[in-house]
């Protein structure tokens, strides 16, 4: 039995798919790699037959992210197990630390990383995400914001057995719904160090993060309809799901802002509009916040001044 299975799931992109599991099977020793080909229309399925060591699995319909890793896990045997985007790549030895870190904690139910960033094929100085490593019990923290990149994580097969699979009725935040599950049941182990290149999202990448109003909208219907309904946020006071309702639309209001303004800069003004609407709906005074500050911005610089600290744009990262 294989201590560590890696589920790379592929639709259409067979240029970037080798990278990846070639990656994979340089993280740790000896890894099983369950390569999910969610019903390519191109020469993938060639491409995977070339692919040495894979557990090849064909889809002939479209199951999407959430489902195809689904059955990626019923089709692999590993303890522990990774999700891994087939345009992401994980570091070398990253595997087997993160599996010596969950064997010494066994109550913990995953270990997360950092993921550096690559922007347009550069990954130079602290480009890199979360800055901050929550561990233990982070169950509210991660409901107010996803900061755990899918591919850095390594969690337990048993954990399944209490939390169920991935919904793959929230394609997109299926991965941070997962963690949020596991979250409230098990204490998470975090590494401050890179673990993987997580490729950043351009607005035409076709990847769900160059979509974030549609991302926002789906996480805030979880969040009122599955999330607040956890054993873990029902037991809560009152006043504490309500801390983190202000956390969550406060930083999904300051997530919109940034891809507003971005779109803003590229001339995208529907994808502006699009991110500013549901700003105003969930944290209105940030809006105004922003909108001064840029505004202020922009008089200090026709005026030759450079912007005093803290007046920056808020960070953000991608799926």
């Amino acid at each position: 039995m294989p201590t560590v299975s890696v589920i790379i799931t592929t639709h259409n992109r067979p240029e970037m798919l080798p990278r990846a599991v070639a990656s994979a099977f340089g993280a740790g020793r000896d890894p099983e790699v369950v390569v999910v080909d969610d019903a390519s229309t191109d020469e993938t399925a060639r491409v995977c037959r070339t692919l040495a060591g894979i557990k090849y699995v064909r889809l002939e319909e479209n199951q999407g992210v959430a489902g195809a890793r689904n059955v990626g896990v019923l089709h692999s045997g590993g303890e522990y197990l990774c999700f891994l985007d087939d345009d992401d790549v994980r570091l070398e030895h990253s595997l087997d630390l993160q599996s010596a870190a969950l064997d010494s904690a066994p109550d913990a139910g995953l270990v997360y990383a950092r993921a550096l960033i690559d922007r347009q094929g550069e990954t130079r100085g602290r480009n890199f995400y979360p800055q901050h490593c929550p561990e233990g019990d982070i169950f509210w923290e991660l409901l107010g914001q996803n900061f755990i990149p899918c591919g850095s994580v390594l969690f337990r097969r048993s954990c399944l057995a209490r939390v169920g699979l991935l919904d793959s009725s929230a394609p997109g935040i299926d991965d941070w719904d997962l963690w949020l599950r596991i979250a409230a049941q098990y204490p998470v182990l975090a590494l401050e160090r890179p673990v993987m290149v997580w490729r950043g999202s351009t607005p035409t990448s076709g990847q769900g993060s160059s979509r974030p109003h549609e991302l926002v909208a789906l996480s805030t219907r979880q969040f009122r309809r599955k999330w607040l309904k956890l054993s873990r946020a029902a037991s809560a006071t009152a006043s504490e799901r309500q801390r983190a309702w202000r956390l969550f639309s406060k930083n999904a209001a300051g997530q919109l802002i940034f891809e507003a303004a971005r779109a803003l800069g590229s001339r995208r003004f529907l994808q502006a509009q699009a991110c500013v609407r549901p700003a105003v709906c969930l944290h209105p005074r940030g809006l105004l916040r922003w909108a001064a500050g840029s505004a202020l911005r922009r008089l200090r610089g026709r005026a030759g001044e450079r912007p005093r600290a803290g007046e920056t744009r808020p960070h953000t990262t991608d799926r």
